[in-house]
């Protein structure tokens, strides 16, 4: 691996902090998340951001194909010259935002699933993950890495203060290990905060699932809305517009005291409230 500042200087390239660009630099530690990511010779691998290559070149080497994902104009032309310099022609660039990818669509061009990689940018980590899960259809597995505290979040179980919206969503669709911690210093530039690769492996079948969806999303925010409030006011306060006794009558039958907070219910817990308050709704 070449180092990122001295490829910064041959292609004279200024960091962007608004693009969340903190590059790892030490290739020993690419390697061993490539290699704790189990990406086969059967694999597309898309990549979120893959910089100057640090990720891109280990999985390249390994997988079938990899699609990676770039942002920033800029950094296309290094990355073209990094992948060159490594003899790797199985890797497809897009100069695109994720954001405006359409997974679907790439995935049925790979005729396949896709194992989902990357560092991923701070600023719109959890927009990410959402798209993620929204897609998840199409992709067997994300390997992602994430700011320290983005990454607790993720993985932190009720009555943590870490505990939220997106830690019940994704634990609902996914099952979540971490995989690597990673400290600032083998980044650069060097980020405030530590790093931390989350694997994310999305069920094929939900046990137990969610009568709609969309409205078990819906609870789970209106429960995260207002933290500070038991359930009952949090609901009742919420964009599902429903009054204190139809929370309450929901509550109930989820066998959930409704002066619990939000951040005490497990996800089993958050499905039984959304099957019990779901017909309450429909038919207020």
């Amino acid at each position: 691996m070449t180092s990122p500042n001295s490829l910064a200087r041959q292609f004279d390239i200024k960091f962007k902090k608004q693009l969340g660009q903190n590059f790892l630099s030490d290739p020993s530690t690419a390697n061993m998340i490539v290699e704790r990511s189990r990406i086969t010779g059967e694999d597309t691998v898309l990549e979120i951001g893959p910089g100057f290559g640090a990720l891109t070149i280990p999985a390249a080497a390994i997988a079938k194909r990899l699609i990676a994902v770039e942002k920033d104009h800029r950094v296309i032309p290094v990355l073209k010259n990094e992948l060159q310099a490594n003899h790797l022609d199985n890797v497809t660039i897009l100069n695109e935002s994720i954001l405006s990818v359409d997974l679907l669509s790439l995935a049925e061009k790979a005729n396949g699933k896709l194992l989902v990689i990357g560092n991923l940018p701070y600023n719109i980590s959890s927009q990410i993950l959402i798209q993620l899960m929204s897609s998840r259809s199409v992709i067997s597995r994300a390997v992602l890495m994430f700011q320290k505290e983005l990454a607790q979040r993720i993985i932190s179980s009720e009555s943590c203060k870490d505990y939220g919206r997106l830690s019940v969503m994704i634990q609902y669709l996914a099952d979540i290990r971490s995989i690597a911690k990673i400290k600032a210093h083998l980044f650069t530039p060097k980020p405030k905060i530590d790093s931390e690769v989350i694997e994310i492996t999305f069920k094929p079948e939900i046990q137990n699932p969610a009568t709609d969806e969309s409205f078990l999303f819906q609870v789970i925010k209106a429960g995260f809305g207002k933290r500070r409030k038991n359930l009952k006011n949090a609901l009742s306060a919420s964009e599902l517009e429903i009054d204190t006794e139809t929370a309450i009558t929901g509550l109930m039958q989820a066998g959930i005291d409704p002066n619990r907070r939000a951040e005490t219910l497990t996800v089993p817990e958050f499905v039984m409230l959304s099957n019990c308050l779901y017909p309450l709704v429909r038919h207020c």
